[in-house]
């Protein structure tokens, strides 16, 4: 078996879990390598199809950063505060709260690594603060600065056991490689290999038999074959493991790495499905939190299928990225029978009864505006607008997966944890290989900041190790909470 034991820190994955972690052991004048399962032409994870960040901002940041925001106003409070509400609590405090006070500064870090950012948000309507960014560059940008202070990216590498010492500590991976099984051997390893949601079985598994059907809207590669070798290896298994990032996505996007392919500005319309019936709260919140866990609800209705209708004056706030154009007609009816629903003439119904139930004031496409339905069996909360204005535009939609919730149990130093919350020596752990911070639902860009911060956490406290800053007898297991 081929042997290579020339690094001081060795990453697996190339996402921006990965990237973060390999930029900034290296940055730090580190001998760095890098696994990565894809082909170098499909490298980067889910990150690669991916478009932004959150991040929290004030006056203070934008001095101190140099950078602008969407809004202004969305402190690191205000963060912590839509990643509980959206968790419905349930979220790991700690690991939350680390993770809003180190965006900014990390995504200022990312700035310096030479990453991109587009301010003008992508989505339309209500939303927190954001940056964008396109994620094939992204990818391309930080593996260049990672090489440049001397990284090595191995590509069609997977690796599928981690090896450990005599003491237990983490000593090196070992992965199949074009020229077989190949054991790299390191000081310290850093594990940010995305998430089980591209494995059919694993969807199957832990979401419903019909969940192998499901579009996969990120790298075919994430099949989690990282996490079931940190487990193998002792690591915890937590978080929602039957809970998931599921998004509204276009009906004909492709079965796999479409990318967004969403449909923005739901929000304002109604959604139906093939009975003809509303079955969710369009207006509930904002679409970036809303959006990434109605996939899944529309997933579970007939055909697993739903449709978008709007009128004339509502068509502003529609933002499509799928490879369908809309339907368009006189009536609703024309437009849901085009659009393969199954039962339009109810469908056409239930717009009319959502009409009469309309009594909107001013309406702020940008605020929670309060404009809500009356009497309906599912109200609409707010910017309830009457659809009676043809043309009509038809959109049909369906859900995508974009991650998994579960994934091993880390600390707030990125360091993994074994089933008594002991940490493992020498390994860290990042992204959506981990577990414990995303349950039920997800403020939208929060998963790509989470990968950021906790990758170049991981790289920064491998690196106190390996200088000797961190004495192994200093690494205390967590204990009750």
């Amino acid at each position: 078996m081929n042997i290579i034991d020339d690094h001081e820190v060795l990453v697996v994955g190339c996402g921006i879990a990965g990237l973060s972690a390999a930029n900034r052991a290296a940055e730090l004048g580190h001998d760095v390598g890098v696994l990565e399962k894809a082909p170098k032409e499909h490298r980067g994870g889910h990150t690669r199809f991916s478009e932004s960040f959150r991040v929290p901002s004030t006056e203070a940041d934008i001095e101190q950063y140099g950078y602008e925001f969407a809004i202004g106003d969305y402190t690191p409070d205000d963060f912590y505060k839509d990643i509980m509400k959206q968790t419905d609590g349930r979220a790991d405090t700690e690991l939350a709260r680390t993770l809003v006070d180190n965006a900014g500064p990390t995504v200022e870090w990312l700035t310096k690594r030479g990453v991109n950012w587009d301010m003008e948000p992508l989505n339309v309507g209500y939303t927190v603060a954001r940056t964008f960014f396109d994620g094939e560059e992204l990818v391309a940008d930080l593996v260049e600065a990672a090489e440049e202070d001397g990284a090595t990216f191995y590509y069609r590498t997977e690796a599928t056991e981690l090896l450990v010492d005599e003491r237990g500590t983490a000593s090196g991976i070992r992965a199949r490689t074009d020229d077989g099984l190949v054991e790299y051997q390191a000081d310290v390893i850093i594990v940010g290999a995305g998430g089980y949601e591209s494995s059919e079985e694993k969807r199957t598994r832990y979401y419903g038999s019909d969940y192998d059907a499901m579009k996969v809207r990120g790298s075919r590669y994430n099949t989690g074959g990282a996490i079931d070798m940190l487990i193998d290896a002792g690591a915890n298994a937590v978080g929602q493991w039957g809970g998931a990032h599921m998004a509204l996505i276009d009906s004909a996007s492709p079965d796999v790495e479409g990318g967004a392919n969403r449909v923005d500005g739901y929000q304002y319309g109604v959604l139906l499905n093939n009975d003809g019936e509303r079955f969710f709260d369009e207006g509930e919140d904002a679409r970036a939190h809303t959006y990434a866990k109605l996939g899944r609800i529309i997933f579970e209705e007939p055909g697993h299928t739903a449709y978008i209708v709007i009128d004339e004056p509502l068509k502003q706030h529609i933002r499509a990225t799928g490879p369908s154009d809309p339907v368009v007609g006189d009536s609703v009816e024309a437009v849901l029978e085009e659009l393969g629903c199954e039962n339009p003439d109810q469908g056409a119904a239930t717009v009319e009864e959502f009409n009469a139930a309309c009594d909107p004031d001013e309406y702020d496409p940008d605020s929670l505006d309060g404009n809500r339905t009356e009497g309906l069996n599912i109200n609409k909360s707010n910017w309830a607008l009457p659809i009676d204005e043809p043309p009509f535009y038809g959109y049909s939609v369906t859900g995508g997966i974009t991650f998994g919730f579960g994934g091993v149990a880390t600390d707030t130093k990125a360091r993994a944890l074994d089933t008594v919350e002991r940490p493992i020596s020498g390994l860290y752990v990042a992204g959506n290989t981990t577990g414990g911070l995303f349950f039920n639902n997800y403020p939208g860009g929060t998963g790509l900041t989470n990968a950021a911060v906790y990758g170049k956490i991981a790289a920064e406290n491998a690196v106190e190790l390996l200088e000797g800053n961190t004495p192994e007898s200093t690494a205390e297991p967590l204990g009750e909470k």
